[in-house]
């Protein structure tokens, strides 16, 4: 006799004998019971045999139906074991995945992939190295001493880069400075020194679009620390303009405006093309992209 059981058949009748009734073990397979109950029956037809004893108080197995079972149940855990084996086999068991990434990257947008990682493969490790200057991530990474970089995507035919979102630039404002909307003007930018990073490719960016403005403006603050910035606006001693990720968290009652001209860095992760990539490394970026992060305005008051 060719038989042409079903995998969704065995995985219904091991779910209904461990659970003594339909309704729960539809639950359980997030499936519903009609489901269930197809399964059951086409399989009992396939057999030609009466699995499951229906009654008011649930289902039963019956003696040929316990025998089956148990045999459906060896097949399931046979079938855990292939996905195992492969798996091991393809470095999902164990290693590690380096990361380099900005602070703010670190803090809002690697522990929710982290976790969705951890979630299908519990014994890969995450290490992370988190950097000031996106040269000094480059550097990390062409060295060897990273697998990926979470930041401003790199650029150059060196590199690929898989895109996760546009990280905005706003400007924060003192308390007093009493802005009815979320949309600061040109004119609301000029009334307070300006307060910008310090490093780099924040800075480039944030100058060489101040020098298009008419007039021209330029930066009274320089200064490290995204805390410190926010500090600093908090005392009433200037606008910051800063990436909104790196501005997070906001202290309270510092106002949070966009810019009158849209700036933004984009995020991505960025490899090697010409190394050689563990599976491990492969499944954290699948994780990354499932993790679908989302930046969202914060409320202003």
């Amino acid at each position: 006799m060719t038989l042409k059981l079903k995998l969704s058949q065995l995985r219904a009748l091991v779910a209904v004998a461990a659970r003594g009734n339909f309704s729960e073990a539809a639950l359980n397979l997030e499936v519903t019971q009609s489901t269930i109950s197809h399964a059951i029956a086409t399989l009992e037809d396939e057999l030609g045999v009466i699995l499951l004893q229906r009654g008011r108080h649930g289902a039963r197995l019956t003696p040929v139906g316990e025998r089956i079972t148990a045999k459906a149940q060896q097949v399931l855990a046979l079938l855990e074991d292939m996905a195992s084996a492969a798996d091991q086999t393809k470095g999902l068991q164990g290693g590690t995945v380096r990361i380099a990434a900005f602070r703010s990257v670190a803090t809002h947008v690697l522990p929710k992939a982290i976790a969705q990682l951890h979630s299908r493969y519990p014994s890969i490790s995450v290490s992370i190295a988190e950097f000031d200057e996106l040269r000094q991530l480059e550097q990390a990474l062409v060295q060897g001493q990273v697998d990926i970089c979470v930041a401003e995507a790199l650029c150059g035919g060196d590199y690929e880069v898989v895109p996760i979102f546009e990280d905005e630039y706003i400007a924060l404002l003192p308390p007093s400075a009493g802005l009815r909307n979320a949309q600061l003007r040109l004119e609301d930018l000029g009334q307070y020194p300006l307060i910008a990073s310090q490093h780099s490719s924040c800075f480039d960016r944030i100058r060489l679009q101040l020098a298009q403005l008419s007039p021209p403006r330029e930066v009274a603050y320089r200064i490290r620390h995204d805390s410190s910035m926010t500090s600093m606006v908090k005392q009433g001693l200037g606008v910051a303009i800063l990436p909104q990720l790196a501005a997070e968290p906001i202290p309270e009652g510092v106002q949070v405006c966009r810019l009158p001209f849209r700036m933004f860095r984009p995020i991505g992760a960025s490899l090697l093309k010409k190394a050689l990539h563990t599976p491990a490394v492969y499944a954290f970026l699948d994780a990354l992209r499932d993790s679908q992060v989302e930046i969202v305005m914060p409320s202003v008051s």
